[in-house]
């Protein structure tokens, strides 16, 4: 298929990536009358190709590309070489999520100035707060149908979630529902609503969850402003004498290497590629890499202080009915520093599937006290804990000195390690978990290890001066002012909440902020 707009058009934005940032930015350009490429590594799946099948839609759609991993968590002993659970494919991880949409809560976009110096922990403001997020945040739970806001109503209650809702009113939890949620609850934008089919984490086959595989990126497609490249590596950012970027090179399904002009290039790769790919593109202009004049490109990685608690009940439970995320409670993500912490988490309810039960419930073991756990699968019920992690420089994505790709380039290596504040906080919630399980009867609770991450955040942060961070609150870049950041990798701190919602609202946001600039032609 010829390419919709020419490789020398140097008019075009350039958006690397096609995920919640990626995809929701292209596409509002596109409706903006901005001319578009989306390049996307992955191949385009439709919904007729989703699969309710766990392991088979994970090998499909997840990214495999050879990473590694160094650090004192789990996961670099437990799955070496898959420190995160992301999609490689047409929309991202916005196959993959559960749906959860909530917003920052104002404190949690000033935590330096709220919990002061903190050993270890690289804190910062971010440069923007809930006031100016509030439009955006309202936009885009409008755009992805989430529900309890704008008069949706709430998705029924599962199982799952039932059990949760005993156990928080027993340990005396005020804020416990079923959503937000970026799922139908009824019919919306021509889709229809939630069938509670169960399988959210491998594609919706109902289309009722947002993604912007087929609810953005079709808008922008009709506009005729918005091109789609599927299985497009980018490869490098190319910059002119100025030091403005000016191009991208990426190699297509055969490994053919194409070069696409550009006005704008805007980097929404994840936390782990977008640094990787400033990385790759230095030059003798930009020695340490694109847009890395304060050397915080690929520092700050954050993932959630993650962890889950899954409990065994007399009865069946069949937990993996409804929705994977079927209930929150959010009353643990206040900021209370008795518990022993800063910041708090959210419990989700949350069912994975029995083959990654099985790979995730305690990764390694066998014997009778782990088969018996999983010989009670349909009696389970689950909770995964979200919790705000502190951003600490050596948690960072680096270069690996000697491993390279299929396209000779340094692979990324995901260091991480647990800060104090987050082991604090995980024990806390597992002690939490099991105390809500034990409410409502269970007959044995398991506080399971983080699995890979799938809330990938930080390492382009944003920030007010240019020495503390890659991005400004427009997440253009300080160094390079026609290069921006469009993907949870801006984050500047984590919060307790899901970051979608807030990845999404950013996107909208920067896209009036792009297309202001262009027509004021300052970009």
């Amino acid at each position: 298929m010829a390419n919709k707009f020419d490789l020398n058009d140097d008019s075009v934005v350039v958006v690397i990536g096609s995920g919640a940032g990626g995809g929701t930015l292209g596409s509002e350009l596109a409706m903006k009358g901005v001319k578009t490429v989306i390049l996307e590594a992955g191949s385009r799946h439709e919904i007729p190709d989703f699969k309710n099948d766990e392991w088979g839609m994970f090998g499909k759609i997840s990214w495999l590309d050879k990473r590694t991993t160094s650090g004192d968590w789990r996961i670099a002993k437990d799955f070496s070489g898959l420190p995160t659970w992301i999609v490689k494919a047409v929309g991202g991880s916005t196959i993959h999520w559960a749906g959860a949409s909530l917003r920052f809560q104002k404190h949690e976009f000033k935590v330096k100035t709220l919990y002061g110096d903190i050993p270890g922990a690289n804190l910062l403001d971010w440069p923007l707060g809930l006031k100016e997020m509030e439009p955006w945040y309202s936009k885009a739970e409008d755009r992805m149908g989430v529900t309890r806001t704008h008069g949706i109503p709430g998705l029924p209650g599962s199982n799952n979630f039932k059990i949760m809702k005993k156990g928080a009113d027993n340990l005396g939890y005020k804020h416990c529902h079923t959503g937000r949620m970026a799922i139908n609850s009824k019919p919306r934008d021509g889709r229809g609503s939630c069938l509670q089919i169960g399988f959210c984490f491998q594609g919706c086959k109902s289309a009722a969850k947002w993604s912007t595989l087929y609810v953005e990126i079709p808008k922008g497609e009709a506009t005729g402003n918005l091109e789609v490249r599927p299985n497009s590596h980018v490869i490098r950012i190319n910059h002119d004498k100025f030091g403005k970027v000016s191009s991208v090179l990426y190699a297509d399904k055969s490994g053919k290497k194409i070069k696409q002009k550009a006005r704008v290039v805007c980097v929404a790769g994840n936390s782990i590629e977008s640094p990787r790919l400033l990385l790759n593109s230095n030059s003798s202009k930009f020695p340490d890499g694109l847009a890395n004049s304060s050397g915080q490109v690929g520092k700050n990685y954050m993932r959630h202080m993650t962890g889950s608690v899954y409990a065994t009940f007399d009865k069946p439970v069949n937990m993996h009915r409804g929705t994977t995320m079927a209930g929150i409670i959010t009353d643990e993500s206040k900021y209370d520093p008795s518990r022993g912490f800063v910041g708090g988490y959210e419990m989700e309810t949350l069912s994975i599937g029995l083959p990654f039960m099985a790979a995730f419930l305690d990764p390694g073991a066998w014997g009778r006290e782990f088969s018996s756990a999983m010989d009670m699968y349909n009696h389970m019920a689950g909770m995964w804990l979200v919790g705000e992690d502190m951003p600490q420089e050596s948690n960072r994505i680096s270069l690996h000195p000697t491993e390279n790709d299929q396209y000779g380039l340094p692979i990324p290596n995901v260091h991480f390690d647990d800060h104090p504040n987050d082991i604090a906080m995980r024990n806390h919630g597992y002690k939490q978990g099991s105390a809500l399980y034990d409410s409502v009867g269970a007959v044995r609770t398991f506080p399971t290890p983080p699995y890979p991450s799938t809330h990938n955040l930080g390492t382009n942060r944003m920030s007010s001066k240019a020495r503390d961070g890659v991005v400004n609150k427009w997440g253009q870049t300080h160094d390079i002012k026609n290069l921006f950041i469009s993907d949870g990798s801006v984050f500047t701190t984590g919060a307790a909440e899901n970051p979608t919602l807030t990845i999404v609202s950013l996107a909208l946001r920067q896209a009036d902020r792009i297309a202001s600039e262009m027509s004021k032609k300052n970009i």
